[in-house]
């Protein structure tokens, strides 16, 4: 769980524009929702409509599969239940009871949009597709989504099931962040075997055509039904730069791929990444109380690299802290423990957070230091 929140805090308190688009020098975009992010700080590049409510069709998947990483072995069976196999618009052939693995039907959601290999994926981890809805939407949350909702694990229409650009965002740069997810949606063709009936195997052929053909494509989903129109997730690193541009109702099929790349080639052309939060210059020290230790050290996890645009000056990014000068030991601190964060600012205003943790246990107990530190708290808090 402490590492589930302090990905949480990062992935949510990162996702922040501050007014960072060139408007006299836009990118040629047909789709009617778009954005571009940083992927390691979902920094906002660009943006069209981002907060127009939209069906966000196999895009949807993303939040699926990362769900399917995090809650299921990737070794362990998945069924195709009947409904699963009556799932509309299935690329692979199935019948009742068909099982593969957990990877592998993930491989299969991600790369040809299997819609009831979703389905599958669902009822694994919860049992139905209610119940997973709920799970979805709970994820949503967690991570930033301001204004979706999930109704179903694959995209199919339904009134209940949308999102947007900007949120769509937020999903796919948390799921980046995932590296069994990045391995797989990175993967232009492979194939995938049946655990029952054995002989069974199908080759699979990434629908993302981005992949081989724009410099650096690296992921993640396509999306197409006549209500959503064409729907893109795209992920392309060069050097150290790597951008996400979401498209959303784009006027048809290909659209998305010119509209996704040449959102992408805008980043790249005026992105650059600075030094931002300097793991080695974060460690402080924080007075306990009730501890056997009167202090903790603190500090972020890793470094973090700032995205600057053309015309942005890496002098008016300054590091502020948010952290308590005194904790209490309470049942002990633990290693890892979230007890602040580092606050990255651009003239002023916050664009980047980091938890900021502890680097040691610190035990409940008695101790002359954490003594002094209660007597004196009230003067030093």
């Amino acid at each position: 769980m402490k590492k589930f929140f302090a990905a949480i805090i990062f992935s949510v308190g990162l996702m922040i524009n501050f007014s960072a688009q060139a408007a006299a020098d836009d990118p040629k975009v047909l789709a009617d929702s778009a954005i571009l992010v940083e992927a390691s700080t979902g920094r906002i590049i660009w943006e069209k409509n981002s907060d127009t409510e939209r069906e966000p069709a196999s895009m949807t998947k993303m939040l699926t599969c990362v769900l399917a990483l995090e809650k299921l072995d990737p070794l362990e069976e998945t069924i195709m239940s009947q409904t699963a196999v009556n799932a509309e618009d299935n690329t692979l052939s199935w019948a009742a009871n068909d099982a593969v693995s957990v990877r592998d039907m993930i491989t299969a959601v991600m790369l040809v949009s299997e819609n009831g290999g979703a389905i599958s994926l669902a009822q694994t981890i919860s049992g139905s597709t209610e119940n997973f809805a709920d799970l979805m939407n709970d994820k949503a949350r967690a991570i930033g989504c301001k204004n979706s909702h999930f109704a179903n694990p694959n995209g199919l229409p339904n009134p209940n099931h949308y999102s947007t650009a900007a949120d769509m965002a937020r999903i796919a740069v948390y799921c980046m962040k995932n590296a069994d997810f990045r391995k797989i949606v990175e993967t232009r063709r492979t194939s995938i075997h049946w655990i029952h009936p054995k002989e069974k195997w199908s080759e699979l052929n990434n629908t993302n055509e981005l992949l081989g053909k724009f410099k650096g494509a690296n992921g993640i989903k396509t999306g197409w039904t006549k209500a959503a129109g064409g729907c893109l997730a795209a992920c392309a690193k060069r050097g150290e730069i790597e951008l996400i541009a979401i498209i959303m109702h784009s006027p048809d099929h290909d659209t998305r791929f010119d509209d996704a790349a040449n959102l992408l080639n805008y980043g790249f052309e005026r992105v650059r990444m600075v030094d931002g939060i300097n793991k080695e210059l974060t460690e402080k020290k924080v007075f306990v109380r009730g501890g056997k230790k009167a202090t903790v050290r603190v500090a972020v996890n890793e470094s973090l690299n700032f995205p600057l645009m053309a015309g942005e000056d890496s002098k008016l990014l300054k590091v502020t802290y948010d952290l308590p000068r005194v904790v209490d030991a309470g049942k002990g601190i633990e290693r890892g423990k979230v007890l602040g964060e580092v606050v990255l600012r651009y003239d002023g205003k916050p664009v980047a957070r980091l938890p900021l943790v502890a680097r040691e246990d610190v035990a409940e107990g008695f101790s002359f230091g954490s003594l002094l530190v209660r007597i004196v708290a009230p003067l030093i808090s």
